[in-house]
C-alpha cells in the first residue's frame, strides 16, 4: 500500500539527494530535497512535512541540532525523523536516538530498504484521528489514546516522538507482560531494524523520564525485557 504525504530529504552531496528523492517518488511517496538547514527552513514554512529524512554533516548546521529544534517546535515535534548518515557507531545511533530521532540508516544504504523505512514512518505518523471518545488504554495514573495519539499521566499530557508512543502503547496493550528486547524490536521498529537491543533501552529511558514521579509504571524484568505494571 502507497503512503502519502511530504518527506524533506535534507542532504549536502546532491548527487545523494536527488537519487534519494528519485527512489521515493518511485516508489508513491512525494518528497523534497533540501541541500542545507536554511532550505529546509523554507521548505517547513511553505509546507509542513509528514517525515523527514537527515543528514548529520551538513554545511550550515549539525543534524543533530536540526533535529532537537524540530522536537522543540510547535507543529513539527511529532513529525518522523529518520537519520541518514555516514556515522555508524553505536555512539552516534544513540546520540540520535537520545535525541528524539525514529530511525537511523547508515551510508551507504540500499534504496528498497531507504523507501520501505520511509513508508512505514508515514504508516505510523499518517493515523486518522477521530471523535474525542475513542477507546483509551490505562496503567495507573497512565492513560494513553491510541487512535489520537495522545496519552497523559496524572492528567499532564505527555510530548511523546513517533517511536516513543507505539513503544508505550505496546506494552500498555498488555499489561503485566514481559516482553524481551528482540520481540521489542521486531513489533515496534519492524523485523527489519538493525539498531539493535540498546535502542529499547534508550526509549525506554526516555519514556522513563517523561513520566517522571510515575516512571516505575514500566518495568525491568532483569534478564529478559520490559513490561508495564498490570
Amino acid at each position: 500500500m502507497g503512503a502519502s504525504g511530504v518527506v524533506y530529504y535534507v542532504e549536502d552531496d546532491k548527487n545523494i539527494r536527488e537519487l534519494t528523492v528519485y527512489a521515493l517518488g518511485q516508489g508513491g511517496i512525494e518528497a523534497r530535497g533540501c541541500a542545507n538547514d536554511a532550505e529546509f527552513r523554507r521548505a517547513c514554512a511553505e509546507r509542513t512535512p509528514d517525515a523527514v529524512l537527515l543528514d548529520i554533516m551538513l554545511p550550515d548546521a549539525d543534524g543533530l541540532e536540526i533535529l532537537a529544534r524540530i522536537r522543540r517546535m510547535p507543529g513539527l515535534s511529532n513529525v518522523p525523523v529518520m537519520m541518514l548518515t555516514a556515522k555508524d557507531t553505536e555512539l552516534d545511533k544513540v546520540r540520535a536516538l537520545d535525541g528524539g530521532a525514529d530511525d537511523y540508516l547508515s551510508k551507504p544504504f540500499g534504496m528498497m530498504e531507504m523507501v520501505s523505512r520511509t513508508r512505514a514512518l508515514l504508516r505510523r505518523a499518517g493515523r486518522e484521528q477521530p471523535h474525542a471518545e475513542s477507546q483509551s488504554l490505562t496503567a495507573g495514573e497512565l492513560m494513553l489514546w491510541p487512535d489520537r495519539r495522545e496519552a497523559t499521566v496524572e492528567g499532564r499530557e505527555l510530548s511523546l516522538t513517533m517511536r516513543e508512543f507505539d513503544l508505550l502503547e505496546f506494552l500498555m496493550r498488555s499489561p503485566g507482560v514481559v516482553f524481551s528486547r528482540e520481540t521489542l524490536l521486531q513489533r515496534v521498529w519492524g523485523w527489519d531494524f538493525d539498531g539493535g537491543s540498546r535502542t529499547v533501552d534508550v526509549h525506554v529511558q526516555q519514556i522513563r523520564a517523561k513520566l517522571g514521579e510515575r516512571s516505575d509504571l514500566i518495568e525491568t524484568v532483569r534478564g529478559v525485557g520490559y513490561r508495564v505494571r498490570g
